[in-house]
């Protein structure tokens, strides 16, 4: 199963950024699992980013497909605000799933979309979607999450949902509350203790910056000291390692080569994390 965490960095001008972090772990049975497994998404010429929870096959196959589309400049156009984009992506996923075999399609399927406007802005506009396939109604839904005032979680969702919640209270009482490093903590230390075997595996980590024109990013993780790259490890041969930004188990920016925190990098301690 998953798990799947969103949140959204705030300053006194508004969003400065977004992410999504999710574990790497596809489960079957609590007993066979797959440590490896991409669940987050992000586009490379817009400022998309998806997750999803719940189901694998079709929610991995139709968004690899939009991502593919987005960045092949065949699907959204620069004028486009959020809304037009997320209703373009939930026709795509409806139009997909028709064509899915009924005998196949799963109760819990559950996409996250973070989006941010493409026209040109000071401070453009953020906006969250769940997206979710209700079986009872035979159709898929649509919420859209409100932006918070205040540094912190937009969506949590998976099998390790409510663990997550009640940890969080924790380091919502702590010294780094309304973070974008405490949500971070936060994970890692719920992943790094939880007894639930359907959640495991390195963790990945996308976002969107407020920088206006820059498209979405994936970021590399430095997890047990090895490099991580949307749920797989990347070998130490592999070239060209500072062409992405690195973060620790703590959310600061580090060396992909040197495996190191950068001298220039504000440091961020967790005093709440479990052994």
């Amino acid at each position: 199963m998953t798990l799947l965490v969103s949140w959204i960095g705030i300053d006194t001008h508004g969003p400065t950024s977004a992410y999504i972090v999710g574990d790497s772990r596809f489960s079957w049975n609590r007993t066979r699992y797959f440590d490896y497994g991409k669940k987050i998404f992000s586009s490379s010429t817009y400022p998309e980013i998806f997750g999803y929870a719940g189901d694998i096959l079709f929610p991995s196959t139709v968004l690899s497909q939009i991502i593919e589309m987005i960045d092949s400049n065949i699907f959204f156009n620069e004028s486009m605000n959020c809304d037009d984009k997320n209703k373009l992506v939930v026709d795509k996923l409806e139009h997909s799933f028709s064509q899915y075999p009924t005998e196949h399609s799963a109760d819990n399927i559950q996409i996250l979309h973070i989006s941010r406007d493409t026209i040109f802005e000071r401070y453009p506009k953020f906006s969250c979607y769940f997206i979710h396939w209700n079986r009872t109604t035979n159709r898929w839904e649509v919420n859209k999450i409100d932006i918070p005032i205040k540094s912190g979680i937009l969506c949590v969702l998976g099998s390790c949902r409510i663990k997550f919640c009640e940890n969080y209270k924790k380091y919502q009482s702590g010294l780094n509350q309304s973070t974008s490093r405490n949500v971070f903590h936060c994970f890692i230390d719920t992943l790094f203790n939880i007894q639930d075997q359907r959640c495991g595996g390195p963790p990945q980590l996308v976002g969107i910056y407020r920088k206006p024109k820059s498209t979405s990013m994936n970021f590399g993780i430095l997890y047990n000291d090895k490099r991580y790259f949307l749920g797989a490890e990347v070998p130490d041969q592999a070239s060209y390692l500072d062409r992405i930004e690195w973060r620790n188990e703590l959310f600061e920016l580090c060396d992909g080569r040197e495996k190191k925190v950068k001298a220039t990098a504000m440091r961020q301690p967790d005093s709440l994390r479990r052994k």
